[in-house]
């Protein structure tokens, strides 16, 4: 008896440790416009912003911090769980040097897959 309930207790643990490590983890950074070459892009200066992503349900609020001079636009997509939800893109949104921007969407339903997609101000 004793032996099921370590085990319960450890299971219990790693599944609450992987569930905020999850939410904890920043998003890649994703280099600058895909016009770019490969040497112009390693010569660049760094670009995009820090973005944080939470699902809750069947809603995605994102947090997207840019440390960089210069403007990153922003954009949210949303891929939905089930067929005939209607899948979301946001507007781009201008997130300055220094400035926190929020984003957000959602499903009618369950989420399936969400990412932030950067391009330079033009």
């Amino acid at each position: 008896m004793r032996l099921s309930r370590r085990t319960a207790s450890a299971s219990l643990a790693v599944a609450l440790v992987l569930t905020l490590a999850y939410e904890a983890v920043p998003h890649a950074r994703v280099p600058a416009d895909e016009r770019e070459s490969a040497d112009e892009r390693e010569s660049a200066d760094p670009f995009g912003a820090a973005c944080r992503i939470r699902v809750n349900g069947s809603k995605v609020t994102a947090y997207c911090h840019n440390p960089y001079p210069e403007t990153d636009r922003v954009s949210l997509h949303v891929e939905c769980a089930r067929w005939w939800d209607i899948d979301t893109d946001s507007s781009p949104v201008a997130a300055g040097p220094a400035q926190t921007v929020r984003l957000t969407g959602r499903c009618w339903k369950e989420v399936g897959e969400v990412w932030i997609s950067h391009r330079r101000e033009s």
